[in-house]
């Protein structure tokens, strides 16, 4: 009997394996935000803040705005922008662009790699940096 519960139990893990990776595959891929700097400006009211910015293959922000100006360097893979009131556009590496604030965007990387973005918030001091579009 105790030799069937071990086989059972190397059983269940290997199907824990097994379907593991499946359901991962299944997950949205989350973006990744990371804040590199924030301080005060010499513009009242506002601060500068520096993030990193990583999208998966397969992922799109969402449409949002932010309080701020928003300028951006694609260091790595290509995304396609959009940005209200101008033309889809695909941008790569090396690419830069600027949102203006409380401007509704999003970006999409239909691309294999993730996409890699310095981006530079001139932003209204003490409101969120990001508010999603409903």
């Amino acid at each position: 009997m105790h030799r069937k519960h071990h086989l059972a139990t190397i059983a269940g893990a290997l199907a824990l394996v097994c379907v593991a990776p499946a359901l991962r595959a299944d997950e949205v891929p989350k973006i990744q935000r990371q804040i590199l700097l924030k301080d005060d400006l010499s513009i009242p009211g506002h601060e500068g803040v520096m993030v990193r910015v990583e999208i998966p293959p397969g992922a799109a922000e969402g449409y949002h705005t932010h309080p701020a100006d928003v300028y951006a360097f694609l260091l790595e893979g290509e995304v396609v922008q959009e940005l209200a009131g101008k033309p889809t556009v695909t941008l790569k590496a090396g690419d830069v662009f600027h949102v203006p604030a409380n401007t509704v965007h999003q970006a999409t990387n239909k691309g294999s790699v993730p996409a890699k973005i310095a981006v530079v918030f001139v932003a209204e001091k003490g409101k969120p940096l990001t508010t999603p579009v409903k």
